[in-house]
Protein backbone atom coordinates (compact mmCIF):
# COMPACT_ATOMS: atom_id res chain seq x y z
CA UNK A 1 0.00 0.00 0.00
CA UNK A 2 1.25 3.31 -0.46
CA UNK A 3 1.67 5.46 2.19
CA UNK A 4 -0.90 7.83 1.66
CA UNK A 5 -3.33 4.87 1.60
CA UNK A 6 -2.22 2.52 4.23
CA UNK A 7 -2.17 5.79 6.73
CA UNK A 8 -6.05 6.37 5.91
CA UNK A 9 -6.74 2.48 5.67
CA UNK A 10 -9.66 1.91 8.31
CA UNK A 11 -11.89 -0.99 6.98
CA UNK A 12 -15.18 -1.64 8.34
CA UNK A 13 -15.65 -4.83 10.40
CA UNK A 14 -18.87 -6.91 11.28
CA UNK A 15 -19.74 -7.05 14.55
CA UNK A 16 -21.75 -9.46 15.56
CA UNK A 17 -25.12 -8.63 16.75
CA UNK A 18 -24.62 -10.51 20.05
CA UNK A 19 -21.02 -9.41 20.31
CA UNK A 20 -22.15 -6.78 23.38
CA UNK A 21 -23.91 -9.28 25.11
CA UNK A 22 -21.41 -12.34 24.53
CA UNK A 23 -18.66 -10.42 26.42
CA UNK A 24 -20.47 -9.20 29.06
CA UNK A 25 -21.73 -12.24 29.92
CA UNK A 26 -18.38 -13.97 29.44
CA UNK A 27 -16.74 -11.08 31.74
CA UNK A 28 -19.99 -11.44 34.41
CA UNK A 29 -19.67 -15.40 34.77
CA UNK A 30 -16.11 -15.07 35.49
CA UNK A 31 -16.15 -12.48 37.71
CA UNK A 32 -18.69 -14.06 39.69
CA UNK A 33 -16.30 -17.21 41.02
CA UNK A 34 -13.23 -15.23 41.14
CA UNK A 35 -11.66 -15.63 43.74
CA UNK A 36 -9.28 -12.81 45.77
CA UNK A 37 -6.12 -12.42 44.24
CA UNK A 38 -2.79 -14.30 46.17
CA UNK A 39 0.38 -12.16 46.49
CA UNK A 40 3.45 -14.10 47.75
CA UNK A 41 6.56 -12.27 47.65
CA UNK A 42 9.43 -13.92 46.55
CA UNK A 43 13.23 -13.19 47.26
CA UNK A 44 15.03 -12.69 43.74
CA UNK A 45 18.57 -10.86 44.49
CA UNK A 46 17.77 -7.72 42.90
CA UNK A 47 17.71 -5.41 45.76
CA UNK A 48 16.31 -2.20 43.90
CA UNK A 49 12.94 -4.28 42.84
CA UNK A 50 10.23 -6.15 45.40
CA UNK A 51 8.63 -9.30 43.37
CA UNK A 52 5.62 -10.71 44.04
CA UNK A 53 4.66 -13.97 42.60
CA UNK A 54 0.15 -13.53 41.65
CA UNK A 55 -2.36 -16.02 41.19
CA UNK A 56 -5.78 -14.40 40.42
CA UNK A 57 -8.49 -15.85 39.03
CA UNK A 58 -9.22 -16.12 34.85
CA UNK A 59 -11.77 -17.20 33.04
CA UNK A 60 -13.98 -19.35 35.16
CA UNK A 61 -11.69 -19.44 38.13
CA UNK A 62 -8.87 -20.62 36.62
CA UNK A 63 -5.52 -20.22 38.38
CA UNK A 64 -3.16 -17.38 36.25
CA UNK A 65 -0.02 -16.57 37.19
CA UNK A 66 1.70 -13.43 37.57
CA UNK A 67 4.74 -11.42 39.24
CA UNK A 68 4.12 -7.64 40.46
CA UNK A 69 7.28 -6.29 41.01
CA UNK A 70 7.47 -2.72 42.67
CA UNK A 71 10.38 -0.12 43.03
CA UNK A 72 11.59 -1.29 46.71
CA UNK A 73 12.37 2.05 47.45
CA UNK A 74 7.88 2.44 46.96
CA UNK A 75 6.25 3.68 50.63
CA UNK A 76 3.18 5.17 48.51
CA UNK A 77 0.53 3.36 46.00
CA UNK A 78 2.20 3.52 42.84
CA UNK A 79 0.79 4.34 38.97
CA UNK A 80 0.94 0.39 37.54
CA UNK A 81 1.54 -1.01 34.36
CA UNK A 82 -0.13 -4.16 33.18
CA UNK A 83 1.80 -5.81 30.12
CA UNK A 84 0.70 -8.79 27.96
CA UNK A 85 3.39 -11.33 26.35
CA UNK A 86 3.88 -11.69 22.62
CA UNK A 87 3.26 -14.88 20.89
CA UNK A 88 4.72 -18.13 22.72
CA UNK A 89 6.14 -16.42 25.13
CA UNK A 90 5.01 -16.26 29.31
CA UNK A 91 5.80 -13.96 32.61
CA UNK A 92 9.28 -15.39 32.14
CA UNK A 93 11.52 -15.33 35.34
CA UNK A 94 11.40 -13.25 38.37
CA UNK A 95 14.58 -11.44 37.84
CA UNK A 96 13.50 -10.20 34.74
CA UNK A 97 12.42 -6.56 34.93
CA UNK A 98 10.18 -4.50 32.88
CA UNK A 99 11.71 -1.09 31.75
CA UNK A 100 8.21 0.90 33.16
CA UNK A 101 9.74 -1.16 36.76
CA UNK A 102 12.70 1.10 36.11
CA UNK A 103 10.98 4.23 35.84
CA UNK A 104 8.89 3.62 38.89
CA UNK A 105 5.69 2.16 38.17
CA UNK A 106 4.09 -0.93 39.61
CA UNK A 107 4.33 -3.69 36.84
CA UNK A 108 2.15 -6.75 36.65
CA UNK A 109 3.23 -9.12 33.61
CA UNK A 110 0.92 -11.49 33.25
CA UNK A 111 1.13 -15.19 32.25
CA UNK A 112 -0.57 -16.30 28.82
CA UNK A 113 -2.58 -19.47 29.42
CA UNK A 114 -1.24 -22.71 27.83
CA UNK A 115 1.99 -20.56 26.41
CA UNK A 116 5.63 -19.25 28.14
CA UNK A 117 7.31 -22.57 25.99
CA UNK A 118 8.67 -20.64 22.61
CA UNK A 119 10.99 -17.11 24.01
CA UNK A 120 9.94 -17.17 27.43
CA UNK A 121 8.57 -19.19 30.17
CA UNK A 122 5.34 -19.80 31.59
CA UNK A 123 3.55 -21.54 34.79
CA UNK A 124 -0.15 -21.26 33.26
CA UNK A 125 -1.72 -24.14 31.85
CA UNK A 126 -4.70 -24.36 29.46
CA UNK A 127 -7.22 -26.78 30.53
CA UNK A 128 -9.81 -26.45 27.83
CA UNK A 129 -9.46 -26.32 23.51
CA UNK A 130 -9.04 -30.09 22.91
CA UNK A 131 -11.29 -30.01 19.65
CA UNK A 132 -8.93 -30.75 16.55
CA UNK A 133 -6.84 -27.46 15.51
CA UNK A 134 -3.89 -26.25 13.81
CA UNK A 135 -0.43 -26.50 16.28
CA UNK A 136 -0.15 -23.25 17.75
CA UNK A 137 -2.75 -21.57 19.35
CA UNK A 138 -4.68 -19.60 16.54
CA UNK A 139 -7.13 -22.37 15.75
CA UNK A 140 -7.99 -23.86 19.10
CA UNK A 141 -11.97 -23.76 19.33
CA UNK A 142 -12.08 -21.74 16.05
CA UNK A 143 -15.71 -23.22 14.95
CA UNK A 144 -17.07 -21.33 17.76
CA UNK A 145 -16.73 -18.00 20.01
CA UNK A 146 -17.79 -20.03 23.20
CA UNK A 147 -14.91 -22.34 22.62
CA UNK A 148 -12.28 -20.23 21.35
CA UNK A 149 -8.86 -19.81 22.99
CA UNK A 150 -8.84 -15.99 22.92
CA UNK A 151 -12.16 -16.10 24.82
CA UNK A 152 -10.24 -17.50 27.84
CA UNK A 153 -6.70 -15.23 27.24
CA UNK A 154 -9.21 -12.18 26.75
CA UNK A 155 -11.04 -12.87 29.97
CA UNK A 156 -7.48 -13.40 31.89
CA UNK A 157 -6.33 -10.21 30.89
CA UNK A 158 -9.13 -8.15 31.78
CA UNK A 159 -8.92 -10.30 35.11
CA UNK A 160 -5.23 -8.90 35.15
CA UNK A 161 -6.26 -5.46 35.59
CA UNK A 162 -8.52 -6.24 38.15
CA UNK A 163 -6.23 -8.24 40.29
CA UNK A 164 -3.44 -5.04 39.82
CA UNK A 165 -6.16 -2.79 40.99
CA UNK A 166 -6.37 -4.80 44.29
CA UNK A 167 -2.78 -4.74 45.65
CA UNK A 168 -2.30 -2.24 48.28
CA UNK A 169 0.66 -0.75 46.68
CA UNK A 170 -1.34 -0.34 43.26
CA UNK A 171 -3.18 3.49 42.41
CA UNK A 172 -6.40 2.15 41.76
CA UNK A 173 -7.11 5.25 39.55
CA UNK A 174 -3.88 5.04 37.27
CA UNK A 175 -3.44 1.90 35.42
CA UNK A 176 -2.20 1.46 32.02
CA UNK A 177 -1.71 -1.39 29.94
CA UNK A 178 0.63 -2.34 27.46
CA UNK A 179 2.07 -5.05 24.94
CA UNK A 180 3.20 -5.86 22.07
CA UNK A 181 2.52 -8.40 19.08
CA UNK A 182 -0.14 -10.31 20.89
CA UNK A 183 0.15 -8.50 24.14
CA UNK A 184 -0.28 -5.30 21.77
CA UNK A 185 -3.69 -7.37 20.43
CA UNK A 186 -4.49 -8.22 24.08
CA UNK A 187 -4.38 -4.60 25.05
CA UNK A 188 -6.88 -3.11 22.71
CA UNK A 189 -9.57 -6.09 23.36
CA UNK A 190 -8.72 -4.99 27.36
CA UNK A 191 -8.98 -1.46 26.42
CA UNK A 192 -12.78 -1.71 25.01
CA UNK A 193 -14.10 -4.85 27.71
CA UNK A 194 -12.60 -2.98 30.84
CA UNK A 195 -13.06 0.31 29.52
CA UNK A 196 -11.89 2.03 32.81
CA UNK A 197 -7.82 2.09 31.87
CA UNK A 198 -5.76 5.40 31.82
CA UNK A 199 -3.72 4.77 29.10
CA UNK A 200 -2.78 1.69 26.29
CA UNK A 201 0.78 0.82 25.04
CA UNK A 202 0.25 -0.64 22.00
CA UNK A 203 3.32 -1.69 19.84
CA UNK A 204 3.15 -3.40 16.49
CA UNK A 205 -0.05 -5.55 17.22
CA UNK A 206 -1.18 -9.21 16.72
CA UNK A 207 -5.00 -9.99 16.58
CA UNK A 208 -6.40 -7.30 14.13
CA UNK A 209 -7.80 -7.47 10.60
CA UNK A 210 -7.69 -11.36 10.44
CA UNK A 211 -9.13 -10.98 6.82
CA UNK A 212 -6.90 -9.15 5.55
CA UNK A 213 -3.95 -10.13 7.38
CA UNK A 214 -4.35 -14.24 6.19
CA UNK A 215 -4.73 -13.05 2.95
CA UNK A 216 -1.54 -11.29 2.48
CA UNK A 217 0.57 -13.03 5.14
CA UNK A 218 1.71 -16.84 5.55
CA UNK A 219 4.27 -16.17 8.13
CA UNK A 220 2.87 -17.56 11.90
CA UNK A 221 1.33 -16.81 13.35
CA UNK A 222 -1.54 -15.95 11.55
CA UNK A 223 -0.33 -18.84 8.73
CA UNK A 224 -1.74 -21.17 11.50
CA UNK A 225 -4.72 -20.28 10.28
CA UNK A 226 -3.78 -20.21 6.57
CA UNK A 227 -2.78 -23.73 7.06
CA UNK A 228 -6.02 -24.68 8.71
CA UNK A 229 -8.25 -23.70 5.98
CA UNK A 230 -6.02 -25.12 3.39
CA UNK A 231 -6.87 -28.29 5.07
CA UNK A 232 -10.49 -27.37 5.87
CA UNK A 233 -11.79 -25.68 2.93
CA UNK A 234 -15.58 -25.87 4.18
CA UNK A 235 -15.14 -23.83 7.42
CA UNK A 236 -13.59 -20.81 5.86
CA UNK A 237 -17.10 -18.55 7.17
CA UNK A 238 -17.55 -20.30 10.56
CA UNK A 239 -13.64 -19.21 10.85
CA UNK A 240 -14.50 -15.59 10.08
CA UNK A 241 -17.88 -15.98 11.91
CA UNK A 242 -15.82 -16.95 15.30
CA UNK A 243 -12.86 -14.51 15.23
CA UNK A 244 -15.13 -11.54 14.37
CA UNK A 245 -15.67 -11.37 18.20
CA UNK A 246 -12.01 -11.87 19.07
CA UNK A 247 -10.52 -9.00 16.13
CA UNK A 248 -8.84 -6.37 18.37
CA UNK A 249 -8.93 -3.66 15.54
CA UNK A 250 -12.93 -4.52 15.31
CA UNK A 251 -13.02 -3.90 19.48
CA UNK A 252 -10.96 -0.99 19.51
CA UNK A 253 -13.55 1.74 18.49
CA UNK A 254 -14.72 0.56 21.71
CA UNK A 255 -11.95 1.95 23.37
CA UNK A 256 -11.74 5.42 24.77
CA UNK A 257 -8.19 5.47 26.46
CA UNK A 258 -5.37 7.60 25.22
CA UNK A 259 -3.12 5.39 23.22
CA UNK A 260 0.43 5.26 21.70
CA UNK A 261 1.15 2.79 18.91
CA UNK A 262 3.80 1.57 17.58
CA UNK A 263 3.83 0.17 14.01
CA UNK A 264 6.62 -1.11 11.80
CA UNK A 265 6.56 -0.67 7.54
CA UNK A 266 8.23 -3.42 6.86
CA UNK A 267 6.58 -5.90 9.17
CA UNK A 268 5.60 -9.29 7.39
CA UNK A 269 4.17 -10.63 10.54
CA UNK A 270 2.18 -8.04 11.15
CA UNK A 271 1.21 -6.46 8.37
CA UNK A 272 1.63 -2.73 8.72
CA UNK A 273 -2.30 -1.96 6.96
CA UNK A 274 -3.24 -4.36 10.00
CA UNK A 275 -2.03 -2.08 12.65
CA UNK A 276 -3.43 0.84 10.74
CA UNK A 277 -7.13 -0.78 10.59
CA UNK A 278 -7.15 -0.78 14.34
CA UNK A 279 -4.96 2.48 14.74
CA UNK A 280 -7.79 4.23 12.66
CA UNK A 281 -10.48 2.38 13.87
CA UNK A 282 -9.48 3.76 17.80
CA UNK A 283 -11.68 5.25 19.80
CA UNK A 284 -9.91 7.17 21.85
CA UNK A 285 -7.29 9.60 22.07
CA UNK A 286 -4.37 8.57 19.83
CA UNK A 287 -0.52 9.11 18.67
CA UNK A 288 1.34 6.24 16.25
CA UNK A 289 4.80 6.24 15.82
CA UNK A 290 5.94 4.78 12.14
CA UNK A 291 9.50 2.80 11.91
CA UNK A 292 9.87 2.69 8.56
CA UNK A 293 12.66 -0.03 7.89
CA UNK A 294 12.01 -2.28 10.83
CA UNK A 295 10.32 -5.75 10.84
CA UNK A 296 8.30 -7.00 13.55
CA UNK A 297 11.07 -6.36 16.04
CA UNK A 298 9.79 -2.30 15.87
CA UNK A 299 11.37 0.14 17.59
CA UNK A 300 12.55 -1.61 20.47
CA UNK A 301 14.78 0.28 22.70
CA UNK A 302 14.04 3.57 20.89
CA UNK A 303 9.97 3.15 21.32
CA UNK A 304 10.85 2.15 24.54
CA UNK A 305 12.56 5.32 25.48
CA UNK A 306 9.25 7.01 23.43
CA UNK A 307 6.99 4.75 25.62
CA UNK A 308 8.20 6.63 29.03
CA UNK A 309 8.14 10.13 27.67
CA UNK A 310 4.39 9.27 26.82
CA UNK A 311 3.77 8.05 30.32
CA UNK A 312 5.25 10.73 32.17
CA UNK A 313 2.81 13.34 30.06
CA UNK A 314 0.16 11.05 30.74
CA UNK A 315 0.44 11.37 34.44
CA UNK A 316 2.16 14.55 34.76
Amino acid sequence: MPKEELRAYAPEFRVPPDATDFWTATLGESRSCAAPPRFERVETGLTLVDTYDVTFSGFRGDDIRAWLQLPATSTEPLPAVVTFQGYGGGRGLPVEVDHFTLAGYATLRMDTRGQGSAWATGDTPDPAGAAPAYPGFMTRGILSPADYYYRRVYTDAVLAVEAARSHPMVRSDRVAIAGASQGGGIALAVAALAGDVCGVLVDVPFLCDFRRATEIVESDPYGELVRYLKVHRDHVDAVFETLAYFDAAALAAQARAPALFSVALMDDICPPSTVYAAYNRYGGPKQIIEYPFNGHEGGQAFHRAEQLKWMGRLWR
